[in-house]
């Protein structure tokens, strides 16, 4: 079953050109070596650049740990962590409960939830 998450934080004014090529460094890890994150999706508030919010959709809870447990995960998190103000990164869990994804996204996702829906039949 898909999981849907968000990660938001702020950092210092001064690192956010540091912390957004962070970002497009770490965001090219993501794209090219993790097929079970199915979205990542990092935004920047307009009102506040110091803030962020990352949007993630993995396949199945295997593909949340094995991006939680990747070198690049290490990388990035050295390189933002000590510039955080205002708390740690604050993870949330979300279930999907309608939307309109891209046509490729919403193909993957109902074969995930088709299977799940046969497993629990079981």
């Amino acid at each position: 079953m898909p999981i849907f998450q968000t990660g938001g934080y702020q950092v210092k004014p001064a690192a956010v050109k540091k912390v957004k090529q962070a970002i497009r460094d770490f965001l090219e890890y993501v794209r090219t070596n993790e097929r079970g994150t199915q979205m990542y999706l990092a935004w920047q508030q307009k009102d506040d650049p110091t803030r962020f919010l990352h949007l993630f959709i993995f396949a199945d809870e295997a593909a949340q740990v094995r991006h939680g447990q990747s070198e690049a995960v290490k990388r990035f998190e050295s390189i933002y962590s000590p510039e955080l103000v205002g708390g740690e990164v604050i993870f949330t869990d979300y279930e999907m409960i309608s939307g309109k994804p891209a046509a490729e996204q919403w193909a993957q996702w109902q074969t995930i939830f088709e299977s799940s829906a046969h497993a629990s039949k079981r």
